[in-house]
């Protein structure tokens, strides 16, 4: 591809900003439409949920090039994150090539790329562009669960939507409130509810394990998930030295090592005493991705503020005389002013014709792109952000530079059968370590480092061995991976066609 070649960008959250910094910085004229007023996609005041914050603290959550603000508290929130990427496309002067309130309603493909079809405040229209990033992210479409007498529940006047609708505490003050799910954002909702709610109750289908900020002196959440020595207690795809011997005759040192983190976990919350111990082992923590404990969660539930129905779904809405409600599977009626469903996200791209979304996705609805980035057989197509982790922004932008190597021809792919195969392993392979559990849009938790080390050895890059020493018992520094692409080419230059194997 030419440098005149043009990019439509389909979302402004972290991924498609990334996306179209990289691609700009390439000489590629890039147009990024988003629905909502603002930047942030996840982070957008459209979507920001009571409690919302970021899963990692402001040293590891951030661009290669961008750092957060010092004046940022530890652990940012909705609001500041989105402050924080509208500061971004400041920097990076992304604002002319923004097209907020825009919605791409439909995407065709035609023999020069893709003819768009746009929705904006003026109406219906139409243009065009030489290759389609997609970068709506795996968490942008909530599920709502079609709930059985959710009309009747409606006209006794209870209220049900998706937790990303819920903005105002305040709004159910004096209430019966039920949360359904037992994710991060179910947690934080069922939380900031119920100081104000006259009952919070949380409608939990399976139990999760979760992992505290902070759990000993020397051990955290980033520690477990965010070094090479963490990452290696879960098995990946394909093994490292290291990795083989913990997964092999050092097995002993790792089961120890997640025993020991269950049962710090298992105190720290008290959940013996709550009744709330998740069935199996702790390291199915990071089956696609990772919950981290609510802070005051458990205390509320302590103190009765909240109540955790475990193992237990809803069968059916109520209403009539007695006001509106839900019956879980355990014959149990609930009041219920509202209801609040924090239960994941339908992972699809709507505005594709159904021919190319048959293309992309298998009988299971699994994403079928080689990296999480490229769909084989579909050309002049790219996703950006399905590689989601808990470190997206920096995942998110070595992807951008691995999509802007694809354009310019410097990516040496392996044959289309390969890459189709490769992807189908992988599939099977998450299916069989989730049973089932793993995000079907795909994402790469808990194996973030691997992510970006494939998509490097795919650009013939390899991070100084200091660096990587250091990431073993080091959480990974966004800054480490500054300047990529200059890097990058200065490092092929000096040796141009050295081979990086991924995995180790």
């Amino acid at each position: 591809m030419t440098s005149g070649n043009r990019i439509a960008i389909v979302g402004a959250g972290i991924a498609g900003l990334a996306c179209a910094k990289v691609l700009r910085q390439e000489g590629f004229p890039v147009e990024v439409f988003d629905r909502t007023p603002d930047v942030g996609g996840v982070w957008s005041a459209t979507r920001r949920y009571p409690g919302l914050r970021a899963q990692n603290t402001k040293h590891t959550y951030h661009f290669s090039d961008y750092p957060m603000p010092a004046d940022y508290p530890r652990v940012p929130d909705g609001q500041q994150m989105q402050a924080y990427l509208d500061g971004y496309v400041h920097h990076n002067g992304l604002g002319e090539h923004l097209r907020l309130s825009t919605e791409v309603v439909a995407a065709d493909p035609v023999d020069s790329g893709w003819l768009l079809e746009i929705r904006d405040k003026g109406g219906i229209h139409r243009t065009s562009c030489d290759h389609l990033v997609i970068a709506n992210g795996v968490f942008s479409d909530p599920a709502v669960p079609d709930f059985h007498g959710a009309d009747r529940f409606r006209r006794a006047g209870g209220q049900l939507g998706p937790a990303s609708k819920f903005h105002d505490v305040e709004s159910v003050r004096g209430k019966s409130v039920v949360v359904v799910g037992y994710g991060k954002s179910a947690c934080d909702i069922a939380e900031a509810v119920s100081h104000v709610a006259a009952s919070t109750n949380v409608v939990a289908r399976r139990l999760l394990w979760k992992m505290p900020r902070k759990l000993a002196r020397v051990l955290d959440y980033e520690r477990l998930m965010l070094t090479r020595m963490g990452e290696a207690h879960f098995r990946y795809q394909e093994l490292g030295r290291f990795e083989r011997f913990l997964h092999g005759r050092g097995h002993s040192f790792r089961d120890t090592n997640l025993d020991v983190i269950q049962e710090l976990v298992t105190k720290h919350m008290k959940l013996r005493e709550l009744g709330l111990v998740p069935e199996g082992r702790f390291e199915e923590i990071a089956e696609s991705t990772v919950s981290l404990t609510t802070e005051n969660f458990y205390e509320q539930v302590t103190a009765g503020r909240i109540a955790v129905h475990r193992d237990a779904t809803i069968t059916e809405m109520l209403g009539g005389d007695d006001g509106p409600g839900v019956r879980l599977s355990s014959g149990e009626a609930i009041q219920a002013d509202v209801v609040i469903c924090a239960t994941g996200f339908h992972q699809r791209v709507p505005f594709l014709t159904p021919y190319i979304q048959r293309q992309l996705t298998d009988d299971d609805g699994n994403f079928r792109l080689y990296r999480q980035i490229l769909p084989v057989g579909v050309p002049n197509l790219t996703f950006v952000g399905y590689n989601s982790s808990v470190i997206s922004a920096l995942n998110a932008e070595v992807a951008a530079h691995w999509t802007a190597a694809l354009l310019r021809g410097r990516l040496a792919l392996p044959a289309v059968d390969d890459m189709r195969t490769q992807v189908d392993e992988r599939l099977s392979w998450m299916s069989e370590r989730t049973n089932g559990h793993h995000a079907h849009g795909t994402a790469v938790t808990p194996f973030s480092i691997h992510n970006i080390d494939e998509m490097l050895a795919d650009l013939d890059y390899r991070l100084p061995l200091r660096t990587r020493a250091a990431q073993w018992f080091r959480t990974v520094k966004p800054s480490s991976y500054r300047g990529l692409g200059e890097r990058r080419t200065q490092a092929n230059e000096a040796a141009p066609g050295i081979q990086v194997s991924a995995g180790t």
